[in-house]
């Protein structure tokens, strides 16, 4: 049995939701505090069986682990307003409250952020972490099995600190890299930046061909040379739309790693970032949600749509 029970989560988007669903299916108890999001995120949530709490301060008080999963440009801010929740009453836990910070930031970043919990003091564990892979979602049935099977992707995480629960440990597929913070953040930026940077590169590539009116030479090219590179070109494009918003400070904290930690220049995943914010600012593709997708489902309609938009940009 687990002796953490309660897991809040900040937010409930794509991967939070899933998270939550995986930790429901084995049992847990997981909260939010939602009243600041969207009707669609509240009504996602409580039809996820998600308990809502009233307020912040009763998320803090009522979970033993939370977990951060928002944009990057969020991951300061919500840490700042756990902070000062868990701060106002600290006399209320008798368990440390941990905090395992799950979003696409720089090691520097990480680092920054472990000092404010660090200066908050002894309630409050801090653990630098990273999420690689899709959401959790549940396997076929299989009569072999005796109990349902969950596809997961990995957290990763690092620091000195550890969730003292093996159980929720394993149940959320976490893998402790080392003991310095910034070194699970780091791995997801340089993963990221191989995935999503590919995806940037997939995106122009394929956009300007259809100007030019031979994207499907393009991919006859890429068919005959490089088949392995379309399917992950194609899959990457089309997925993106819904996400692009927040791949934008992605982008940005892959550049600050690459510049802090491993002293290239900034310029080239902050000009990453800008086709991003370009696909969140078309007035089609960026209105796409996850699991309510209209538009952007084939290359051809993405490019399309990419294509009229920046023009528009351009005359």
């Amino acid at each position: 049995m687990s002796s953490l029970e309660a897991i809040g989560i900040l937010s409930i988007g794509e991967m939070g939701l899933g998270i939550a669903q995986l930790l429901i299916a084995h049992n847990y108890r997981v909260l939010t505090y939602a009243s600041d999001r969207s009707e669609a995120t509240q009504k996602r949530a409580w039809s996820a069986g998600i308990e809502l709490r009233p307020s912040m301060q009763d998320l803090v008080d009522q979970s033993d682990v939370l977990l951060s999963i928002v944009p990057p440009r969020d991951a300061r801010l919500t840490a700042e307003r756990v902070i000062a929740a868990s701060s106002a009453r600290p006399a209320v836990r008798d368990t440390p409250l941990w905090y395992v910070d799950l979003n696409a930031v720089s090691p520097q970043t990480a680092r920054e952020i472990e000092t404010l919990f660090t200066a908050a003091g002894s309630h409050l564990r801090f653990i630098d972490g990273g999420i690689v892979g899709g959401p959790p979602r549940e396997l076929p049935a299989d009569e072999s099995r005796d109990q349902p099977a969950w596809h997961c992707p990995s957290l990763l995480v690092s620091g000195p600190e550890k969730l003292p629960d093996d159980v929720l440990a394993q149940t959320l597929n976490i893998k402790h890299l080392a003991d310095r913070i910034g070194v699970a953040t780091g791995l997801k930026m340089c993963f990221a930046s191989l995935t999503k940077g590919f995806f940037s590169l997939a995106i122009q590539s394929f956009t300007t061909a259809h100007a030019l009116g031979v994207l499907p030479d393009l991919r006859a090219l890429m068919e005959e040379y490089n088949p392995q590179a379309l399917k992950m070109a194609e899959r990457g494009v089309v997925g993106m739309p819904s996400k692009a918003y927040r791949w934008v400070g992605e982008m940005k904290e892959i550049g600050d790693t690459f510049r802090e930690d491993g002293g290239f220049d900034s310029d080239l995943f902050y000009a990453v970032a800008q086709v991003y914010q370009s696909v969140a600012d078309d007035p089609v593709l960026g209105l796409e949600k996850p699991g309510d997708r209209k538009r952007g489902q084939t290359v051809e309609d993405v490019v399309e749509c990419l294509n009229k938009s920046l023009k528009v940009k351009t005359e």
